[in-house]
């Protein structure tokens, strides 16, 4: 299994313990949650269950629905309920049953995606709790490992990991599971032996992420192009529909979640709450700041403050790759064959991969850290932006990475996609000493200030290169963060 050392020696170090377990496995969709788990008990569980996705419960008695998937599950473990369930306790009734009858030293005990299974007035959680608190940790045997894991990432940190009832400070841990880095992707690829260059896979991150099911449809003996025509532009191809597949799955009503998203796919820099209610025609309410959390906690968005501003001025700003690069190439497009391989070094590509290089940058800053030699020092990551102020002489300024350093440094980070080094120009040493100049002015700050470029293969010397305090390059991002 590639990566996920501490999660599965965190996993398999639960069948050590003395007393029961209740750990949380969460993470956004297609991360490998499910693998991983599977992985680190050696597919062997007492009893395990996957709850009904959104998308298969369409009409009818949902709860319903999700109790009679449980009963086969139960049927599968070699229990088979006498009487229809109908409710949660009914079913938890019968998981006990599961467990008494069971030989194993320890009853691994898997619920998967249990958010769907949380359907509206199911009752679940109280249940849940019940199961818990009223039987698993009052048994005189200690031997129940229970791994609850969801797709719905601020479903499970609300309704478990921050649950203010009976299951408060009830769980054993807890795993977020995040994407694959670059190094991960490149080690995930050489394990499939599917050859591919460093910024051919550099160039594969910006448009899949870290999603390791994404990298899993990739196929040995294609190029690069190849590959994106065959799994974004062919008739049929698989990633086509994944939009609608993806946030439809975690939402059960995600019309509004997904017009967030299109208003953000707009814009490349962050905008405020009140400008996405003006852009989506969303009302500025509670219900609209819940969205958006939503949504950060499953990776799709960030959220930050800009340096010296106030909490109330944060910003968000899209950061999923697959959704950025959906909105660029693939909604509404006819679809033609061979599309990316034809127009793979095309302006709209090449003005695409800027934007996106910057997110991949943005998805790699402990590397760009321990690239700097900061690994082990605080430091505040933010962005920063300007008006034009020409009473303080500020002519306007948009930073989108600065590394604030308790060292008393700050690295103005600029990001520059190329396919060979890069060489700075006047343009270039104009833009970087002005928005050093009005971020001195505006914030008046005392710390350095280091220009930092981020660009794949480096920089070409010549007159400007040596304004340039510090070079990130790809081999850099690739890095092991620890």
């Amino acid at each position: 299994m590639i990566g996920r050392k501490e999660e599965l020696k965190k996993l398999r170090s639960l069948l050590e313990e003395e007393e029961s377990q209740f750990v949380a496995v969460f993470g956004r969709r297609r991360i490998g949650k499910t693998m991983l788990i599977r992985e680190s008990f050696n597919y062997q569980f007492t009893f395990q269950h996957t709850g009904l996705s959104n998308n298969t419960l369409k009409s009818g008695d949902r709860k319903q629905a999700q109790l009679d998937q449980f009963a086969i599950s139960l049927a599968e473990a070699g229990y088979r309920p006498e009487e229809k369930l109908r409710s949660w306790s009914d079913a938890f009734s019968m998981l006990k049953q599961v467990i008494c009858r069971s030989k194993e030293k320890k009853k691994v005990i898997f619920l998967d995606e249990l958010s769907w299974m949380d359907t509206n007035g199911s009752d679940l959680i109280p249940a849940l709790e019940h199961f818990w608190n009223g039987w698993v940790t009052a048994r005189r045997e200690k031997d129940v490992v229970l791994i609850i894991c969801a797709s719905a990432t601020y479903w499970m940190i609300d309704r478990i990991v921050n649950a203010k009832g009976g299951l408060h400070n009830r769980l054993s841990g807890q795993i977020h599971l995040k994407p694959f880095t670059l190094g991960e992707c490149e080690e995930y690829l050489k394990s499939r032996k599917i050859i591919l260059n460093r910024h051919q896979i550099l160039q594969c991150y910006m448009i899949l992420g870290g999603v390791p099911y994404y990298w899993s449809l990739l196929e040995k003996g294609k190029s690069l192009p190849q590959n994106i025509d065959a799994l974004f532009f062919r008739e049929g191809a698989v990633l086509q529909n994944e939009y609608q597949n993806l946030y439809s799955a975690l939402f059960s009503r995600p019309e509004q979640y997904m017009k967030i998203i299109e208003t953000l796919s707009q814009v490349n820099q962050g905008i405020t709450r009140d400008e996405i209610s003006r852009r989506s025609g969303i009302p500025v309410s509670g219900n609209l700041s819940k969205k958006l959390e939503e949504l950060e906690s499953s990776g799709f968005i960030r959220k930050y403050i800009p340096y010296g501003y106030q909490k109330r001025n944060c910003l968000y700003q899209l950061l999923d790759n697959y959704t950025l690069f959906y909105f660029k190439f693939i909604q509404g497009r006819a679809f033609a064959e061979n599309y990316w391989s034809s127009k793979f070094n095309s302006p709209e590509i090449h003005a695409w991969s800027g934007v996106a290089f910057e997110r991949v940058c943005l998805e790699h800053i402990p590397q760009i850290k321990r690239a700097l030699g900061i690994s082990g020092v605080l430091t505040e990551v933010n962005a920063w932006k300007c008006n034009p102020d020409p009473d303080q002489g500020i002519q306007g300024s948009q930073i989108d990475l600065l590394i604030v350093r308790r060292d008393q440094i700050i690295n103005l980070c600029e990001m520059k996609y190329t396919e060979s080094d890069y060489y700075a120009d006047a343009a270039f040493d104009r833009a970087q000493k002005r928005k050093i100049s009005d971020f001195q002015k505006k914030t008046g700050t005392k710390y350095a200030i280091h220009s930092t470029l981020i660009t794949p293969y480096g920089v070409g010397s010549n007159a400007y290169s040596g304004e340039i305090q510090s070079v990130i390059t790809a081999e850099d991002l690739f890095a092991d963060s620890r």
